[in-house]
């Protein structure tokens, strides 16, 4: 299955989706082992350490230090990985109400990782955006 790659139909058929929970990052430095028992939403491995997207709850099980309470919006349209334009568009968007973002991509849709407490905000202005298109 291909992903959609024409910028218009996808901010257009958009539908961003308020994913339930608090979501936090955690990192750990090279060659700690993960702690048994993560399901985290992402795992990143960079020369620094080891980055987790994981439930604010999880991560205070787990006793890991965290930063960035945010909330997760899937984006909800088959985005194709080598599409230009899509996140910065979106990024802009939100960027221009002062509001950062964390974005990840998947093979079949985008993630972004929101302020806990704008998240509602971010999918109103997301909405907005499909209109317009």
């Amino acid at each position: 299955m291909q992903g959609e790659t024409d910028l218009a139909v996808l901010i257009g058929g958009m539908k961003p989706r308020l994913r339930d929970g608090v979501y936090v990052f955690a990192t750990l430095p090279p060659g700690q082992p993960a702690p048994p028992m993560v399901e985290p939403v992402m795992v990143f491995q960079e020369a620094e350490g080891c980055t987790f997207i994981l439930t604010e709850g999880d991560a205070a099980k787990l006793g890991l230090d965290v930063t960035f309470r945010c909330r997760m919006i899937t984006l909800e349209i088959h985005s194709a990985l080598e599409a230009v334009g899509f996140l910065a568009a979106i990024t802009t968007r939100l960027a221009a109400s002062g509001m950062g973002v964390n974005p990840v991509s998947a093979f079949y849709h985008d993630h972004l990782f929101v302020p806990a407490d704008r998240a509602e905000e971010a999918v109103a202005l997301l909405e907005e955006m499909a209109r317009e298109a």
